[in-house]
């Protein structure tokens, strides 16, 4: 087996495993993963542009789109194009969605302390290894 070929497949069985783990949790909330990701994103910068969070979160705004007038039908986030060019779109956390960043936190946190006891890993080691990682395949796709 190709060693891309190892890489791939455990990084790809470990996230989904890991988000099944914190979607367990999620569900809580009736949140979904992918809107916990838009939010948190959000939670660390508010007021972003839509391609501003798809930079973030490599993902396009056909997939983007959906998730945030979901999230803005639950009063979470409000959007707002631009004044001097209506094809960017502002995104902003309601007052819901900022106080849902401490349930959300409330929620995880026993997950978080279940994960960092029972691994052996150093997790900020491996957080920056794999974000090395993906700056590295980033690059790599420009080619």
């Amino acid at each position: 087996m190709l060693p891309i070929h190892q890489l791939s497949l455990s990084l790809y069985s470990s996230s989904r495993l890991l988000i099944q783990f914190i979607q367990s949790s999620l569900n809580e909330l009736n949140l979904t993963y992918p809107q916990f990701l838009v939010l948190s994103v959000l939670w660390e910068e508010d007021g972003l542009k839509v391609n501003e969070i798809g930079k973030r979160l490599f993902l396009d705004s056909g997939t983007l789109t959906p998730l945030l007038k979901k999230l803005e039908a639950m009063n979470y986030v409000k959007r707002q194009r631009g004044e001097a060019d209506e094809r960017t779109v502002h995104v902003e956390l309601t007052y819901p969605g900022k106080s849902l960043q401490s349930k959300v936190m409330e929620v995880l946190g026993p997950l978080n302390e279940k994960f960092i006891q029972s691994t052996e890993l150093d997790v900020p080691d491996l957080n920056y290894s794999l974000l090395n990682m993906l700056e590295h395949i980033q690059n790599i796709k420009k080619l």
